[in-house]
């Protein structure tokens, strides 16, 4: 010993030591020291019968107020619920972002019981990053969820299985967007073995990163992170080419396009419905992107896809506007087009702040103009990051760019060609066709919590949990979505996805985006029961609606359908006639909320869950309702013709019916004194309107304006503590599905013929 040199013995502990930090952080980094992201325990029994059955005829006797003879049961649900199984929702819960920790399945079941008390919901996790074992988890849990309901004839809450298929594509055409699976049982025959995805799951950090993150922040669910990405490491890929029932159960199903995904349902063969949602969400939707291919062949299930999201917590997607982000030459190149009085491209506006920083470092006129136009069309070439294109750019920077100014609640970065009243106004007229195929949609709303809190819109407050809202993020995640911090340059550059460096959150505006995310929607369903049979009935006949949150009740009715000896057709239905239609909305408004929660929840939860969960605030009926304001009818006549254009066959609102303050609730009648000469297919639906109260990011981006209409600066709610809830006025609304009017007078292989010959009078 005593030959041995003192600095190989320093250099042996530094070596040493090294090995030994390496080893904790090598560990830290497969999750040794975190804990599985577990389904939980369901707390709350099922709430009391007696309660259920008030809750009853209260609709009972609100439908007798408005006349509805003989009425189905209105039940309210949320077919959009995501826990932290959900890769995404792992993260927004993460310190420094909403933080708030696990919310599994157990969660939902809960919330959906006690805090929202809800009648039905769908637990709809990512597929491309739920393992095995969470897929077994949440099965596991939504039938613990259904065995406390209570009598199965008579449940108080009826759990339904599904998942996310979530597509994001690159450009028009290669985009799909997301769709919710819903399935209708829960039996093992109901289920398949694995949800099917649309890509492998996500790359998550490096082990040695996530070993360092966890290691020098310290906090458990940092750990518990690293658990989660080893676990998605070890998801093997489904081998291609093998019948679906036949697949190893423990890979990942990958189907990338919607027709790949409905062949593989059927292969399964299984009950299932396929919403899509987000149709006009720019935060992952490509500029310039339309609904038109997906109604081309197999890439549009009719049997399947029968529901649209038209609202949830990240805004509607009713409306269409003939504005486009970005327009295309005959070489198909990008190109930014001109602002309009009721639209700002985002290209455009980026060439404004390159001109407004050139001209303040005093060069010429021309040379900013020039630098401007260079600016547009590198926005205008980069896609859904056009906003990247400028350097050292902050949210308030861009105005109201991007934005539908005359919506109300639109979506973030609003695109257009993938609204409901667009895609209800397409025809697809394929060779050898001779009735264009449609989307015949029933309208549905609801939440896209990331919480778990299903049916979440019940009150306005807790802008922080009860919504995406999350505020600017902070700690040691906040660079996944704010990217590098640059100073402020008056040239812009071409952006390049690949050569970036940047992961797909530093890409989304989500400065601004976060004063869009609002408070979700409800799915309300006309059933004859209660039961799960009951509102898997109602959900195939159509026979449902949306609302922006609050239960508001309504009756969408055709009331002279042919052969129909005094029956009425209800809401979703197709009919085939060639006399003038008559219809009937009735609506009722949904209660005034007390403040609180009821005894039951209460003794259901207990204090501490009652308020992580709830945050002590439930749905909690007064006696009062609010007064409905309104009544208006969209009336839409599809493309007879591919020459014809949407935006001319949408009438928005067709008629409008103000109603009395009366809180019994608001009925009128009205016919199309025009259907039988217009001799064309004609789509109707119902928006009813509530008095105003305010709403959480209801304002938006909150802009100023100057005495030409334009916004000139912008009050962002992302740089608000979470204690201020950035309320706004709106006003809450319901849409109905819509009545499908075919016209019979004409025989429907000359249809197109009769539409040339009016066309050339």
């Amino acid at each position: 010993m005593s030959g041995i040199r003192p600095w190989l013995v320093i250099v042996a502990l530094v070596l040493g030591l090294v090995g030994i930090a390496s080893g904790l952080v090598w560990f830290a980094g497969n999750g040794a020291f975190g804990r599985h992201e577990a389904p939980g325990e369901i707390v709350g029994a099922a709430r009391e019968a007696d309660s259920v059955a008030e809750a009853t005829a209260r609709v009972a006797a609100a439908a007798d107020d408005v006349g509805v003879p003989r009425p189905k049961q209105v039940l309210f649900g949320d077919f959009h619920v995501h826990t932290t199984f959900s890769f995404d929702a792992f993260m927004f819960n993460l310190p420094g972002l909403i933080g708030e920790g696990a919310h599994p399945p157990a969660d939902a079941c809960d919330f959906a019981r006690h805090c929202s008390a809800l009648d039905f919901f769908s637990i709809n996790d990512h597929a491309e990053g739920l393992t095995p074992l969470h897929w077994k988890e949440t099965v596991d849990s939504i039938r613990q969820c259904n065995a406390v309901a209570g009598d199965p004839a008579n449940p108080d809450l009826v759990p339904f299985l599904g998942w996310e298929w979530t597509q994001i594509g690159t450009t028009p055409e290669n985009h799909y967007g997301h769709k919710n699976v819903v399935l209708a049982g829960l039996s093992d025959e109901d289920i398949p073995a694995r949800p099917i995805a649309s890509a492998p799951p996500p790359a998550g950090f490096p082990r040695l990163v996530r070993g360092l993150l966890a290691l020098r922040y310290r906090h458990p669910r940092l750990h518990d992170l690293a658990v989660d990405f080893t676990e998605r490491e070890a998801i093997q890929v489904c081998p291609e080419g093998v019948p679906t029932r036949d697949l190893p159960v423990g890979c990942t199903e990958v189907a990338p396009t919607p027709a790949d995904l409905f062949a593989k349902l059927d292969e399964w063969g299984l009950q299932s419905i396929v919403i899509p949602h987000g149709t006009t969400w720019g935060i992952y939707t490509p500029p310039g992107s339309t609904w038109d291919q997906q109604l081309e062949g197999d890439l549009h299930d009719p049997e399947r896809q029968t529901l649209l999201e038209i609202y949830s917590g990240h805004g509607d997607s009713d409306v269409y506007r003939d504005f486009r982000a970005i327009e295309f030459d005959e070489n198909g190149d990008a190109m930014c087009p001109a602002p309009s009085g009721d639209y700002l491209p985002t290209c455009w506006r980026a060439g404004e702040i390159i001109r407004r920083r050139c001209l303040s470092e005093g060069l010429v006129a021309g040379e900013c103009e020039e630098r401007a136009a260079t600016a547009r069309i590198h926005a205008a070439q980069a896609g859904g990051a056009a906003h990247l294109v400028v350097p050292g750019t902050v949210g308030a920077d861009w105005l109201d760019a991007g934005q539908c100014r005359d919506c109300d609640q639109p979506a973030f970065n609003y695109r257009p060609g993938g609204s409901a009243q667009y895609l209800l106004s397409l025809g697809s007229f394929a060779e050898g066709e001779s009735i264009p195929r449609r989307f015949r949609f029933g309208f549905i709303s609801s939440s896209d919590s990331h919480t778990a809190r299903a049916g979440n819109g019940y009150k306005e407050l807790e802008r922080s949990s009860m919504t995406e809202s999350m505020g600017q993020p902070t700690g040691p995640f906040a660079g996944l979505f704010r990217g590098r911090t640059e100073e402020p340059g008056s040239q812009s550059r071409p952006f390049d996805a690949e050569s970036s460096g940047l992961a797909q959150f530093q890409m989304n505006e989500n400065e601004r985006q976060l004063s869009f995310f609002q408070t979700g929607g409800l799915v309300a369903v006309h059933a004859e029961g209660r039961d799960r049979a009951a509102i898997w009935n109602a959900v195939q006949r159509r026979e449902v609606y949306g609302t922006s949150g609050p239960r508001i009740l309504l009756w969408f009715d055709l009331l002279n359908p042919p052969g129909s000896a005094g029956q009425t057709a209800p809401m979703g239905s197709e009919i085939a006639m060639q006399v003038n239609p008559i219809f009937q909305v009735r609506a009722v408004g949904s209660f005034e909320q007390q403040p609180g929660c009821p005894d039951a929840a209460h003794s259901a939860l207990g204090p501490l869950r009652l308020e992580r969960l709830c945050k002590n605030e439930c749905y909690h009926p007064a006696e009062a309702r609010r007064p409905i304001t309104r009544i208006e009818i969209v009336r839409i006549r599809p493309q007879q013709s591919p020459a014809e254009d949407p935006f001319e066959l949408i009438d928005d609102p067709w008629r409008t019916f103000e109603c009395e303050a009366d809180a019994s609730g608001c009925a009128v009648t009205f016919e199309d004194g025009t259907f039988r000469s217009a001799g064309r297919e004609s789509v109707y639906y119902a928006r009813v309107y509530e008095a105003p109260k305010l709403g959480i990011n209801a304002g938006g981006e909150r802009c100023t304006y100057d005495d030409a209409g334009n916004c000139i600066s912008v009050n962002l709610c992302s740089s608000k503590p979470s204690s201020d809830d950035c309320l706004a006025e709106l006003e809450p609304r319901a849409w109905s599905s819509p009545i499908f009017l075919d016209y019979t007078g004409i025989k429907p292989e000359t249809r197109e013929e009769a539409a040339l010959a009016r066309s050339s009078r």
